[in-house]
């Protein structure tokens, strides 16, 4: 068994269903994105941004920026385990850092980094956060002071020595 250090705090589990696999046997790019998205759900409610608070409240968030990455494949059947890690929150936005790691073996299987801000349904404009859901953000900030700022964060896409760049052409 690999090592079992899991970085972050655990946000949510699941298993490769099968009809996440592909072509190339092992999961399926839009089934990363929906896993981490269902990690999203369960730590927001966590916050207290529930189905019920956003018909009642007119209040939820909208994803507006995020970056994955792939660490090694995990295939059908097996257990897999989310991670958030927040990075950064203001009055209306939140950036966090999620990790994917098996669920048995616990390697790193992907990253996915994730900015959402706050919005007024009803109005379909960002707004601030109630103060009783910042509370919970700041309860949940609060107990990540061990974990430093992922090297993966706020990376940038590129080819170290490319044959062509659409950059060479500015």
């Amino acid at each position: 068994m690999a090592d079992k250090h899991i970085l972050g705090t655990e946000i949510a589990r699941g298993r490769v269903l099968a009809e996440w696999i592909d072509i190339n046997n092992h999961m399926n790019v839009a089934y990363y994105v929906l896993a981490f998205d269902q990690g999203i759900d369960a730590l927001w409610r966590e916050f207290g941004l529930t189905d019920e608070y956003i018909r009642n409240d007119e209040g939820s968030t909208f994803a507006v920026e995020s970056h994955l990455t792939w660490q090694r494949e995990i295939a059908e059947g097996e257990p897999y385990i989310i991670t958030s890690q927040l990075l950064a929150y203001d009055a209306k936005r939140i950036h966090q850092f999620m990790r994917m790691y098996h669920g048995s073996e616990y390697y790193l299987a992907a990253t996915a980094e994730w900015m959402n801000l706050h919005v007024d349904i009803k109005a379909r404009r960002v707004a601030p956060w109630p103060q009783h859901i910042l509370a919970r953000i700041a309860a949940f900030a609060a107990g990540q002071a061990e974990f430093a700022w992922p090297e993966a964060a706020g990376r940038q896409m590129h080819v170290v020595d490319p044959l062509f760049s659409a950059r060479d052409r500015e």
